[in-house]
Parts: C-alpha cells; sequence; structure tokens
C-alpha cells in the first residue's frame, strides 16, 4: 500500500486518533466492553444470548463511517500493491495471530496500552516489530 503524502493532514490524523479514543472510552465506560475488533467479529460468530444487538451495533459503525465521512469529503485512493493471494494468507496470518495473542492491534494497542497493561504493551510491540520485520523482508530482501 502506498500513503498519498500529499494528501496527509496532521489534523485529520489528529481527529481519527481523538475519535477512536473516545469510541473506546465511550464502549468501556457505558458497555464495560474492550473496544478490540478482532473479539468483537469473532463474537458475533460465537454469539451468546443479549450479546449480539452490541457487536452488530460496533460493526455496523465501522462500516457506515466511511460512508458517512464520503457526504462530506472524498475518500482518498487506496493503492494496494499485493496479490489476492498474498492478501488472503496476510489476512489469514493477521487472524491466527490475534487469537494466540488474545487480541488484536485495536485492544492491545489502543485499550489495552492505555490501562498501562503489560500484556497489551508487550503484545503490541511483538505486532510493530513483526510488521516491520515482514515489510523489510518483502520489500528489500525478496523483490
Amino acid at each position: 500500500m502506498l500513503i498519498n503524502w500529499h494528501s496527509f493532514s496532521p489534523l485529520s490524523a489528529t481527529a481519527g486518533g481523538v475519535l477512536i479514543g473516545f469510541a473506546a472510552s465511550i464502549l468501556i465506560l457505558v458497555n464495560g466492553r474492550i473496544a478490540g475488533i478482532s473479539g468483537i467479529i469473532g463474537g458475533l460468530l460465537r454469539t451468546k444470548p443479549g450479546d449480539i444487538a452490541w457487536r452488530a451495533t460496533f460493526v455496523a459503525g465501522l462500516i457506515m463511517a466511511p460512508v458517512l465521512f464520503r457526504l462530506f469529503a472524498p475518500l482518498p485512493d487506496i493503492h494496494v500493491d499485493a496479490s489476492l493471494s498474498i492478501l488472503l494468507l496476510a489476512g489469514l496470518l493477521v487472524g491466527l495471530g490475534t487469537r494466540y495473542a488474545s487480541g488484536c492491534t485495536s485492544g492491545h494497542g489502543v485499550c489495552g496500552i492505555s490501562r498501562f497493561s503489560l500484556r497489551s504493551a508487550v503484545a503490541t510491540l511483538t505486532f510493530m516489530l513483526a510488521g516491520f520485520a515482514i515489510v523489510f523482508v518483502m520489500r528489500h530482501l525478496l523483490s
């Protein structure tokens, strides 16, 4: 994926971070739940009574956010430099990683670190270092 640095705005990045933090705060304060996307979607796949509505609403909000954003501004161009097979493999590996780590970057990186969880700090550091290493290998050693 290439980033169009001419379209990057610290203001929009900051606003996005504030909105993510606000949404995570509201979810934990109102519902007592962590805003970890893999856990929320995983809970939709193995449902418990009375647990579907808030999860479905949260996922619907994730889907509707870019739709609503598009009413006010154009969506940025996205260009992915990977084949479908690489994307599927990457998605599978990320899914496996979230199972082994008991969470994803949103659950550990946003919510866990803000709660001063050492486990989440280690998990986030591991996610990031693994990502850096994979990008380095794919971009510099294998291409």
